[in-house]
């Protein structure tokens, strides 16, 4: 696998750009488009939080086909809690990009994000359609992820390559995320491409198995979203033999997903509303691989564990109140606790200052790692999170205005 630079790159047979068309207040980047030349296999994963968008409900049922070719996304306005013309909006974008393209509306896939309960300036969205159409471009990457951005300081952007059946493959994917972040699907979207030829069946297999291994590990706020969605398109123009289920390929390509996706779920922790410290937390051996993620995930999540990393506070007394009501097995005079390489508990007692200072020094930096040992069996889990900071409060408390 080569991780490939994310400048001036392309996916062969795909197309991109990102403009700005009115949605938003201010005069940047809003709405963006990939389209494939030909037809490809698609597969999606989305929200699970019960209030969906216009664009969730329509993409899921599109999804259902496997087949797909164009792209639409804006941000700026979420088109979520919009009703009957909320679903009306959504598929008016994908008949407009349905036109422009050549293609049946079915193909179009519509995505949204941004402040819930408002409708979509149609008349805009049509014209921003028609502008980026015009200007799609093979390397055209970087502006489609700045056009998927809210809150977010930086686009983000992942691609690799790897040898396939004969031919050279390309996976590359742009995502959207900051705040309202969380499991199921952490609050985001991302979009990735690839030429390789795969069917559909194992497209959805990989990109389920690589959600779950990356966008389902992260954590910012807590908060899961209406309008969370991952779609992969894979168009088949590198011209490679098929992966064989459970083949040496088939492994290839799921790494390659794996690579992609991890990385852009680690670039949205990083970028968490006012986050300063990326903190990567590890539970060993908990009961179960589930109970390990809860348990890691519990910790991630604590309002009160993210501010003690704000205040470089080395408080290991909230770690272990969180983990006794994460709901998994653990027994305090069996629970060590790692900041860094600083062992700061062990059996559940505290080392000493000489440990906190040792600790303290690990919390003083952009990364954190913090690790858990429950000695009750033998699952492990790893999940990423951030601090939580006064900018957070600042930020969503001026998000409308």
């Amino acid at each position: 696998m080569r991780i490939l630079d994310t400048r001036n790159f392309s996916v062969t047979g795909f197309k991109v750009w990102g403009i700005h068309c009115g949605i938003k207040k201010t005069d940047k980047k809003d709405l963006a488009i990939i389209s494939s030349d030909r037809e490809a296999a698609v597969a999606g994963v989305f929200t699970k939080n019960r209030v969906k968008a216009a664009c969730v409900l329509l993409d899921s049922m599109r999804a259902k086909s496997g087949k797909g070719q164009v792209i639409v996304a804006n941000s700026g306005c979420a088109n979520a809690c919009t009703g009957k013309r909320g679903m009306a909006d959504a598929r008016a974008t994908a008949e407009i990009a349905a036109r422009e393209f050549g293609v049946k509306p079915d193909a179009v896939y519509v995505a949204s994000t941004g402040v819930i309960g408002e409708f979509l300036p149609m008349p805009k969205v049509e014209t921003g359609i028609k502008t980026a159409a015009g200007l799609l471009s093979a390397t055209g990457w970087e502006q489609a992820a700045e056009a998927i951005m809210t809150t977010d300081i930086y686009p983000k952007l992942s691609v690799v390559q790897e040898e396939l059946g004969g031919k050279t493959v390309t996976i590359a994917g742009i995502a959207k995320g900051s705040g309202m972040i969380h499991p199921n699907l952490a609050t985001m979207l991302c979009f990735i491409a690839t030429d390789a030829n795969i069917s559909t069946p194992m497209l959805k297999k990989a990109l389920f198995t690589s959600t779950e291994r990356s966008f389902n590990n992260i954590t910012v706020d807590g908060d899961t979203s209406t309008n969370d969605m991952i779609l992969c398109m894979a168009n088949g123009a590198a011209g490679n033999k098929r992966p064989a289920a459970s083949g040496k390929d088939q492994k290839k390509f799921q790494a390659c997903l794996d690579a992609v996706a991890r990385s852009l779920a680690r670039q949205v922790v990083r970028d968490g509303e006012g986050a300063t410290k990326f903190v990567e937390i590890e539970v060993r051996n908990a009961k179960n691989p589930v109970e390990a993620k809860r348990a890691a995930m519990a910790v991630a999540k604590s309002s009160l564990v993210k501010t003690a990393l704000f205040g470089e506070d080395a408080n290991w007394g909230r770690i272990m109140a969180t983990l006794g009501c994460a709901g998994v097995e653990m027994d305090e005079s069996r629970t060590d606790i790692y900041f860094g390489k600083a062992k700061l508990v062990e059996k559940g007692l505290g080392q000493g200052k000489a440990a906190e200072r040792e600790a303290t020094l690990a919390l003083k930096q952009r990364e954190v790692q913090i690790a858990i040992d429950l000695h009750k069996g033998k699952g492990n889990a790893t999940v990423w999170t951030c601090d939580l900071s006064c900018e957070y409060i600042k930020i969503n408390a001026a998000y409308r205005s």
